[in-house]
């Protein structure tokens, strides 16, 4: 299989999702704590296995570590830009509030009819 996903076949690449998608999840969503960023790591870590794929050994066991690695690199890489981003947002200035006028165009729809 390893000559396979390394030859670019798309069906031994399927298989090695199958097989290892579910156990990449778990691992991403416990280094994130969020389902929707694992799900995230997750897509990032069978598109860099998918474009990485000449660096698999053709000898060898599992292509366990070598996923976990990936995505535990792209599980830092989320963490780190979640935190540039607050970082930015707490730099911006606070907007000024704005009044609310639902009750007032309310009013005026009711006087319209």
């Amino acid at each position: 299989m390893r000559a396979r996903i390394r030859a670019g076949d798309q069906e031994a690449f399927g298989a090695l999702y199958e097989q290892y998608a579910r156990p990449v999840y778990n691992h991403a969503y416990r280094l994130t704590g969020d389902w929707s960023a694992a799900e995230e790591v997750l897509s990032e870590t069978f598109l860099a296995a998918w474009r990485t794929r000449r660096a698999v050994e053709p000898e060898g066991d599992s292509l366990r570590p070598w996923l976990l690695g990936i995505a535990t690199n792209k599980a830092r890489n989320a963490s780190r830009g979640i935190g540039r981003r607050l970082a930015f947002l707490a730099r911006r200035p606070v907007p000024e509030l704005v009044a609310d006028i639902a009750d007032a165009a309310a009013g005026r729809v009711d006087d319209a009819r």
